[in-house]
């Protein structure tokens, strides 16, 4: 399967976590393109306009990744997805960094967020993950979303 890993990263953290994704689809088989999303100005709605924009189309899978930001998902991420064209046909997962340990304090309303946007594009969604930044939990997150998303495939 060819997987693009969509990313919006501020500050490194959740390209990190994509780094090891790929190293993981890779080895379980996948063709896998790293595609980040690029901004000049700041991440703040209406404070910045997308620079790059990638591509949908040549993957089968895509897996979408951004931080959490005030307790939602990205505007950057947000703005890209809105702008998309059809999904149909392409098998989506997400990915998510956030800072604070309780998923209520923004991870799970940014998955909803990609998931509505992703769903009105008529995408498949296949699952995601949630990665919380915090030191005393970032090794045991990192491990659950990557072992996670990495299983995820059409069909299961």
């Amino acid at each position: 399967m060819k997987i693009g890993l969509i990313v919006f990263s501020q500050t490194g953290h959740t390209m990190s976590v994509v780094d090891k994704l790929k190293d993981r689809l890779m080895g379980a088989g996948h063709q896998v393109q790293i595609d980040p999303i690029a901004i000049q100005g700041d991440a703040a709605p209406g404070k910045f306009e997308l620079t790059h924009q990638p591509e949908t189309d040549p993957y089968d899978g895509i897996v979408f990744a951004s931080p959490v930001q005030a307790f939602s998902l990205n505007p950057v991420m947000k703005h890209y997805l809105e702008g998309l064209s059809s999904l149909k046909g392409k098998s989506v997962a997400f990915l998510v960094t956030k800072q604070l340990s309780s998923h209520w304090t923004g991870g799970n309303r940014a998955v909803s967020m990609m998931k509505t946007a992703c769903l009105a594009k008529e995408a498949d969604i296949l699952g995601s993950g949630i990665v919380v930044w915090k030191e005393t939990k970032r090794a045991v997150t990192e491990e659950e979303a990557l072992n996670h998303l990495a299983q995820l495939s059409p069909g299961n």
